[in-house]
């Protein structure tokens, strides 16, 4: 569960290390600059939770668990917990935040189109659940990598993500897939058009 304590030396001569720094760096960067535009649209508070809203959207529907990174890589770094235990806990918050939202603020949903379309997804589980599966596995597969990439020195020495790197592909592809024929779904749902002879 626990790992090694790094040296800031470590963010800068290790190759795995400096690009897992540069990717939490910008994805601060556009998470805070999100805040900023949002904040001066909807106030502060609306602000505020229109972007952890937004945040928890991308904690359950996509792949890649960037947005636990923001959160994953500083538990990583200041306490060594492995990234993988600490997706867990980002899985939880998420989960609460939604329906702490749902029960008393639905209307933040009403916002922007992606939370529009996020509380379609959470409110329709058949078919829409489908979407935060896929995710999920993409995103421990995604931590399980990061993980490995913080312990080494160099790209060439990440064992599991190359043994494991076409199931990785595999799972990306399927989601690429059901994102795709359930976003189809929703926008014909949402313009009353029906397929149906």
């Amino acid at each position: 569960m626990f790992s090694k304590k790094f040296s800031l030396g470590d963010f800068v001569s290790h190759e795995t290390k400096k690009h897992s720094l540069a990717r939490f760096i910008l994805l601060l960067i556009i998470i805070l600059a999100y805040f900023a535009f949002v904040s001066l649209n909807y106030g502060l508070v609306d602000g505020f939770f229109v972007t952890i809203i937004t945040w928890s959207f991308f904690v359950f529907c996509t792949p890649i668990a960037d947005a636990g990174f923001l959160i994953d890589f500083p538990i990583r770094i200041l306490f060594g917990i492995r990234m993988i235990y600490s997706e867990i806990f980002i899985w939880i918050v998420a989960l609460l935040i939604n329906v702490f939202a749902l029960l008393f603020v639905p209307q933040i949903y009403q916002t922007t189109v992606l939370l529009k379309l996020f509380e379609h997804i959470l409110l329709n589980p058949i078919p829409f659940w489908g979407i935060i599966i896929v995710s999920s596995i993409g995103s421990f597969m995604s931590v399980y990598f990061g993980d490995e990439l913080i312990d080494v020195t160099f790209h060439r020495h990440r064992e599991k993500y190359h043994r494991h790197a076409l199931k990785y592909q595999l799972v990306l592809f399927g989601f690429v897939i059901i994102a795709s024929i359930l976003l189809y779904y929703y926008l014909l749902e949402v313009f009353g058009i029906s397929i149906l002879i």
